[in-house]
């Protein structure tokens, strides 16, 4: 998956902030480039884990689907 993320340098916070707009502006910061993006990755991939059944309303019928994203 192709992500486009903003990285900006924050000098009052002295530390690098990595956002991802396209996914609800997940963000992450970090004191060296390579900090912020890895932090980023991390923040993506937990937003996109599957939601636990606990929490989905298993009342209603549901199709589960497989995406390639």
């Amino acid at each position: 998956m192709l992500i486009r993320v903003i990285l900006e340098w924050d000098k009052d916070a002295d530390a690098y902030s990595a956002t991802c707009p396209e996914l609800n502006f997940v963000s992450s910061c970090g004191h060296t480039k390579e900090e912020a993006i890895a932090s980023l990755k991390e923040a993506i991939q937990l937003m996109l884990e599957p939601l636990p059944d606990q929490f989905l309303d298993t009342d209603n019928p549901r199709e589960t689907l497989k995406l390639t994203v």
